[in-house]
């Protein structure tokens, strides 16, 4: 039960509350949590102690959630954990405690205490990763705009000035020293006052008027994909908007040139086309930061690959699980170590992750032979597991470079593409099981 609920954890605050964020997946997270926690502060005793775990878990969610001094050392806590993290108060989440007394009768089901403290010792770590975001490095950012004379200059923090002596056609870089000007958040064409531009707060968008500024109306604005596409490159919100403009007259018509933040710069030209620019130093258009999905597409490979070997022992499940699991394990930690740690603790996150993948592989493949697995459900699992990690990944990479374009639209896709091919192994593995029972070669009935 505490696998499955870090399943459900990482799978709700990885994708569905990227799809479907509110009040439903905020609090699902709660009871995942909830669920999950007892049996983690449980290792903090030398011998078990389900009752006070719970008790404990429930006391210490409820000072976090109820009050601001909890949810503030909260934040220092996880902070040296997990990086810089904010945890807020919020007294609805204790509408979550009920899922303590599912996690009590789970855990008092559990009669093997041995196996169980082995279980959630190879859990805990991947119940860490599970809700840990990385905080995003210093990028350059187009923070104001100004015209100077002939040139359009964008200056950039945390990179290079960048000036345009062709209306925003072409970009270079300069180090020179620039004449810092204040935010210029709305401008005029140049001799005709009524044509106007402004940038819109906390949007990355720009509106026009055409009556001087009496009114105005939408000029250009983020599709809500693109926006989505511009938080998951960087996470954090300072930047994440439009922040000045400047307008300049040229051959033909006039040139409107936005300061977008960490989107870069945005060009209206003289035909009336608005074209985004990005910045040196930033992401390649379309890099979406996909760690996420990709720790889930390898999660479920991973559980396809050694799932396959499971399905057809007759001996030592239990340990093979336990060694699939901490090699399963060892790989996720070695490929997503935050970046907010140092370096040298990166380093030796990574190297224990790929010692547990080899060990834990190793030993699998011991009590693969030992326990006599049938080599067809092993086949099926080493060819599907590759598949599953392309059928998860695949569609949100297309998403990243805008096909689909709607998130949802590659969840979608994801669930059914590996839907089917799970479902597909599933019947291949049943059908061997059933062959192996017809042909006298296996002991138990098929499942």
């Amino acid at each position: 039960m505490t696998v499955a609920g870090v399943f459900v954890l990482f799978i709700n605050d990885h994708l569905l509350k990227q799809v479907w964020p509110g009040p439903v997946t905020g609090k699902l997270s709660d009871v995942a949590g909830l669920v999950v926690a007892p049996a983690l502060v449980a290792l903090l005793f030398w011998r078990r102690a389900d009752l006070a775990a719970t008790v404990l878990t429930g006391v210490l969610f409820t000072l976090v959630k109820a009050t601001e001094t909890g949810a503030e050392l909260a934040s220092h806590v996880w902070t040296l954990v997990a990086g810089p993290s904010r945890v807020l108060a919020d007294p609805t989440d204790l509408l979550a405690l009920p899922a303590l007394a599912l996690a009590w009768w789970v855990r008092r089901r559990s009669l093997e205490s041995y196996s169980a403290r082995w279980r959630v010792i190879v859990t805990m770590p991947l119940a860490v990763l599970a809700v840990t975001a990385t905080a995003a490095a210093p990028r350059p950012t187009a923070s104001s705009v100004n015209v100077e004379g002939d040139s359009i200059v964008v200056h950039v923090r945390d990179g290079l000035t960048q000036i345009s002596d062709d209306g925003g056609v072409t970009w270079e870089e300069d180090g020179g020293a620039w004449e810092s000007r204040p935010l210029q958040s709305a401008a005029c064409v140049p001799m005709q006052a009524t044509r106007c531009y402004r940038v819109v707060p906390d949007r990355v968008a720009v509106e026009q008027s055409d009556d001087g500024g009496k009114t105005w109306g939408p000029s250009w604005a983020l599709t809500a994909d693109d926006r989505e596409r511009l938080t998951r490159r960087y996470p954090s919100w300072a930047g994440r908007h439009s922040m000045a403009l400047a307008v300049q007259a040229r051959p033909g018509g006039h040139v409107v040139v936005v300061a977008n933040g960490l989107d870069g710069i945005l060009v209206r030209d003289v035909s009336g086309k608005w074209r985004r620019v990005d910045l040196p130093g930033s992401p390649e258009a379309g890099a979406v930061d996909l760690t996420p999905e990709r720790n889930v597409a390898i999660f479920l490979a991973v559980c396809m690959l050694f799932g396959g070997a499971a399905a057809g022992l007759h001996r030592y499940q239990r340990g093979y699980i336990g060694s699939a699991a901490a090699a399963g394990l060892g790989l996720f930690t070695a490929l997503s170590t935050p970046d907010t740690i140092s370096s040298e603790l990166a380093v030796v996150l990574t190297l224990l992750g790929v010692l547990a993948t080899l060990a834990g592989a190793v030993v699998c493949l011991v009590l693969a032979v030992a326990g006599r697995a049938r080599p067809t459900p092993a086949a099926i699992g080493v060819l599907a597991a590759p598949l599953v990690y392309m059928t998860v990944y695949t569609p949100f990479y297309g998403w990243s470079k805008g096909a689909p374009g709607a998130y949802w639209a590659a969840v979608a896709l994801a669930v059914l593409l590996t839907g089917l091919v799970v479902l597909a192994g599933a019947v291949l593995v049943r059908y061997d099981a059933r062959r192996a029972y017809l042909d006298g070669s296996s002991t138990s009935r098929p499942t």
